[in-house]
């Protein structure tokens, strides 16, 4: 079983840096159809199953990295300079120094500014820390110049959040699993389908940083949720219907497959012990108008992360009639 830091030298093996003055890149939150919930191995953030997603478009993180002249790392959050000791702060820096102790020449210490902005709620459960470690992957790569294949990209943004591998990506993106102790075959990559019509409506219940972050309650789930046993098998059975409403486009099977299996995740999570439950009163009023609506026979979907927010999936020709009944809906533009 592999460090995380041999894990990065793994991949950054044989490439000669070229350290520029800054760089900046973009990253997309995405949202989970078929979801990512428990690990094989904490250390490097490899997950049980498959997983399957799609991106937010230009909701997400910009993330720049340049030459700290202060002679220390800074981190800026949204603007506001966090401490050292912050929970934050320590994971970018760790993150940053598996690049720099990877590639650096040694001959002298190499102190960072990350500047990183989040325009959707951060730790809220809209997959913040995805697009965010996906986006600072990327700026690392630019700034110490290695020109990375996508698929390594993906590994090393793994390390930082498990579901930032797929934020590397646009589209509907994969997730593999992966059986590899190392961790070389748990990766992302991009399919290649594209649905125009396929719309993503996000309601902020709450953007309060959540009491239980996904890390420890994917750690709760599997060590005591007599549920969870069923999980894998569930998942493998959703990522076949959800292949195919892709392929097919069939919304209806593609929003079914994706709200079923939002709420088995949950309803393992609140079987832990003690219960996990990431809703809102709110959240729990949404699905129930969403399931109303439906049967009413309006073509309305949701899925829901670890977390209070909910993301309603709708066909285009619909997105009227859906802002009509959830005016706080932002729409998400792809």
């Amino acid at each position: 079983m592999l460090t995380r830091e041999e894990f990065a030298k793994h991949i950054l093996y044989g490439h000669t840096p070229a350290v520029q003055e800054k760089a900046t890149s973009f990253a997309p939150a995405n949202i989970a159809l078929v979801k990512y919930w428990g690990k094989r191995d904490s250390n490097l953030n490899l997950p049980v199953t498959d997983s399957l997603s799609i991106d937010l478009g230009n909701l997400g993180t910009t993330t720049t990295v340049e030459h700290s002249h202060t002679g220390k790392d800074i981190v800026i959050l949204n603007g506001t300079q966090l401490a050292p000791e912050d929970k934050f702060a320590v994971k970018v820096i760790d993150f940053i120094d598996l690049f720099r102790n990877s590639v650096q020449t040694r001959t002298k210490p190499l102190p960072l500014k990350i500047t990183t902005y989040n325009n959707i709620p951060t730790g809220a459960g809209v997959a913040s820390s995805a697009s965010g470690f996906a986006a600072l992957t990327k700026a690392l790569d630019k700034f110490f110049g290695l020109r990375l294949t996508e698929r390594n990209l993906s590994l090393l943004a793994n390390i930082g959040s498990g579901s930032a591998s797929r934020s590397i990506f646009k589209g509907f993106v994969y997730r593999h699993a992966g059986t590899d102790p190392d961790g070389m075959d748990s990766y992302s990559e991009p399919l290649p389908y594209t649905w125009p019509e396929l719309k993503i409506g996000l309601i902020t219940v709450s953007a309060k940083a959540k009491r239980v972050s996904s890390r420890d309650g994917m750690e709760r789930t599997v060590a005591t949720s007599p549920l969870y046993k069923k999980w894998p098998d569930q998942v493998k059975s959703d990522m076949a219907k959800m292949l195919d409403a892709i392929k097919a486009k069939d919304f209806e099977l593609l929003g079914a497959t994706a709200e079923s299996n939002a709420l088995a995740m949950h309803e393992c999570m609140r079987a832990a012990t003690p219960p996990l439950n990431y809703f809102e009163p709110e959240s729990e009023a949404i699905i129930c108008k969403v399931q109303e609506l439906r049967k009413d026979g309006f073509p309305l979907y949701l899925t829901i992360d670890a977390g209070p927010n909910v993301k309603l999936l709708y066909l285009n020709k619909d997105e009227e009639k859906v802002k009509t009944e959830f005016p706080d809906m932002r729409v998400v533009n792809r």
